[in-house]
């Protein structure tokens, strides 16, 4: 519990960082290449371990799942709040009992209760935005990238739950770093950061939200499912709508507290079904 819970702590401040870079001149093909590759290195020389083609071809997979959902944060990012993009990031639960269904795992009532005020949730978001939320492309955007991110994490309880957490983070930061350096060299974006300030960014956004944070998620994945991970991970968007008020001074609109919190009630009203021995949902 304390590994997913700490996950959550860590994962609240991309969005803030995300912003900030936006302040020191970094481009988002620039922060995250270099967030992605300096994660890799590090990673490597540490835990890089040997293992079979298989497992690697499957740690690389989750780097491609892990890119897509990225690469929508950042882009909501761009048009809507920080707090609003957290929010909608954490419909992923929701997400995961629905991908969960249709991968044959019947919905008890209470999951299905839960997405339902989950949904609910999104609506109040969407429906009533505030000045930096309404545009509508970003905003799909984070419904989007709650959705990647419900996938990923099925995805890493399905085919990851026996590998290393550090030589998994790895693997995906390697894919990651290389997909969105193509993007920068594709979009002329990419660049090495200049000044202390972007460099600060750039290793607070390598330490903070993915060395710390996606090695104990996969950890907590492991030992509790993607289901009781993801439950026990939203209470990030709670830290990052603080953050983004006391660092960026976004205003907690009551649409945003009103939405956020049904989505999180949601899902945990939609964990608390029973799961069966041996079976993670």
């Amino acid at each position: 519990m304390l590994l997913a819970l700490g996950s959550a702590l860590a994962f609240s401040s991309l969005a803030v960082w995300g912003k900030l870079a936006g302040e020191v001149g970094l481009a988002t093909y620039t922060l995250l290449p270099w967030r992605f590759g300096l994660v890799a290195a590090a990673l490597f020389l540490v835990a890089g371990g040997r293992a079979p083609l298989g497992v690697r071809a499957r740690m690389l997979g989750s780097g491609v799942l892990y890119s897509l959902a990225t690469t929508c944060y950042f882009l909501a990012l761009a048009r809507i709040t920080a707090g609003a993009t957290g929010l909608l990031l954490y419909l992923s639960p929701a997400f995961v009992v629905l991908f969960a269904a249709l991968l044959g795992r019947k919905p008890a009532r209470a999951q299905l209760a839960g997405v339902a005020l989950a949904v609910v949730g999104l609506a109040v978001v969407i429906g009533l935005p505030g000045a930096g939320d309404r545009d509508a492309t970003g905003l799909a955007f984070g419904v989007l990238t709650g959705a990647l991110y419900g996938a990923y994490l099925l995805y890493a309880e399905r085919f990851l739950k026996d590998t290393p957490p550090l030589q998994t983070t790895a693997h995906m930061s390697l894919v990651a770093a290389v997909v969105f350096a193509l993007l920068g060299a594709g979009t002329g974006t990419l660049d090495v950061p200049r000044g202390l300030d972007a460099w600060g960014v750039v290793l607070a956004t390598a330490i903070f939200p993915t060395l710390l944070a996606v090695p104990t998620l996969y950890a907590a994945i492991t030992r509790l499912g993607a289901a009781r991970a993801s439950v026990l991970a939203t209470t990030e968007p709670l830290w990052t709508v603080l953050l983004a008020a006391l660092v960026l001074h976004e205003p907690l609109r009551p649409a945003v507290l009103i939405g956020g919190g049904l989505i999180l009630v949601g899902a945990l009203v939609a964990q608390r079904a029973p799961v069966h021995p041996g079976e993670h949902v």
